[in-house]
C-alpha cells in the first residue's frame, strides 16, 4: 500500500506540472498530448472489449482517435481549414463509416461479430477520442496560444474534478453509510457523492472570488458555483460509467500504464463527462 502511494505521489508531482504547462502553451503540443491521451485510452477501450469476446478493428479505430483532436484544432484555428471541415463534416462522417464497414468486411468474417466489432471500434474513439478533445475547444474557443484566461477555463474543470474525487474519497471513508452503485462500484458511498459535490462548490467559489478575476474572465458567483456543482455531479457519474465498463469486463484498472494510477481511462473517467458539460455551460454564460 505504502509502495502504491508512493508511485501515485511521484506520478503526480511529476505529471501535473507538465500537464499545466503544455495547457498554458496551447497550441500543436495540447493538441498532441491530447492525440496521445486519445489513442491510449481507446487503446484501453478496445482490450476491455477483448476480454469480453469482441474483436474492434484497432487500426482503423486507433488511428481515428489520433485524427480527431488535429482536426478539431485545425477548426479552432486556420480558417482555410475550417470552413472546408464545417461545410464537410457530415460527408467526412459517411466516408468514415463506409471505410470502417468496408475494413470490416475485409477482416472480421461472420463468426467474428462484424456488428459488435464495428459497434465497439465507434464507441471506443467517440467515448476516450472525442469526449475528451472538448478540451481543445475549451482551450481555444477564444483565446490565443500562450493565454491565462484559456489555459484557467481549463483548469476550472480539472481542479473540480480532482478535489471532487478526494472530497469523496475521504467524505466516503470517513462517514460511510448507503452505497452509491454497490453493484458497480461497492467502494462509493452517497455521503462521499455528497461530500465529493460539496468540494467542487468550493472551488467554484475559490475560482469566481479569487483567480477569473485576476485573468480578466467576467463570471459571477453564481454561474461559478452552479456550474462547480454540475461538473462534480457529472464527473461522478463519469467515473462510475467507466467503472461499469470495467466490471464487465472483470479487472480492477484499465490498464498499468501509470504506476500507482491504472491506465489513461482511469485517470481521464471524471473528465471524459465533465469536459463536454463544461464547454455547454461556458456557451451559456458566453465564454465560448
Amino acid at each position: 500500500m505504502a509502495s502504491n502511494m508512493t508511485s501515485r505521489v511521484t506520478v503526480a508531482v511529476v505529471a501535473i506540472p507538465v500537464v499545466l504547462g503544455v495547457i498554458w502553451l496551447g497550441g500543436w503540443p495540447l493538441t498532441l498530448l491530447v492525440g496521445l491521451m486519445a489513442v491510449l485510452g481507446v487503446r484501453e477501450v478496445f482490450d476491455l472489449a477483448e476480454k469480453v469476446g469482441l474483436a474492434p478493428l484497432r487500426g482503423a479505430g486507433l488511428s481515428a482517435a489520433a485524427l480527431v483532436p488535429a482536426v478539431a484544432y485545425l477548426i479552432m484555428t486556420a480558417p482555410s481549414y475550417a470552413d472546408w471541415l464545417v461545410a464537410g463534416w457530415v460527408q467526412l462522417a459517411a466516408v468514415g463509416v463506409i471505410l470502417l464497414l468496408v475494413q470490416a468486411i475485409h477482416a472480421r468474417p461472420v463468426t467474428a461479430k462484424p456488428l459488435s466489432a464495428v459497434a465497439v471500434t465507434l464507441f471506443g474513439v467517440a467515448y476516450a477520442a472525442a469526449l475528451p478533445t472538448f478540451l481543445i475547444g475549451i482551450r481555444h474557443g477564444g483565446w490565443p496560444e500562450r493565454s491565462w484566461s484559456g489555459a484557467v477555463l481549463v483548469f476550472f474543470p480539472l481542479v473540480i474534478t480532482w478535489i471532487t474525487d478526494t472530497a469523496a474519497m475521504f467524505g466516503g471513508k470517513a462517514i460511510g453509510g448507503a452505497k452509491l452503485a454497490p453493484t458497480i462500484s461497492p467502494g462509493k458511498t452517497r455521503a462521499g457523492g455528497i461530500a465529493g459535490v460539496l468540494g467542487g462548490g468550493v472551488v467554484g467559489v475559490t475560482f469566481a472570488l479569487m483567480v477569473f478575476p485576476r485573468v480578466g474572465i467576467d463570471l459571477d458567483l453564481l454561474p461559478a458555483v452552479v456550474i462547480a456543482l454540475v461538473l462534480a455531479t457529472v464527473g461522478q457519474l463519469g467515473d462510475l460509467a467507466e467503472s461499469l465498463l470495467k466490471r464487465e469486463a472483470g479487472v480492477k484498472d484499465s490498464s498499468a500504464l501509470i504506476p500507482g494510477h491504472g491506465g489513461v481511462l482511469d485517470r481521464l473517467d471524471s473528465l471524459y463527462f465533465v469536459l463536454p458539460i463544461a464547454a455547454a455551460c461556458y456557451r451559456l454564460v458566453g465564454l465560448a
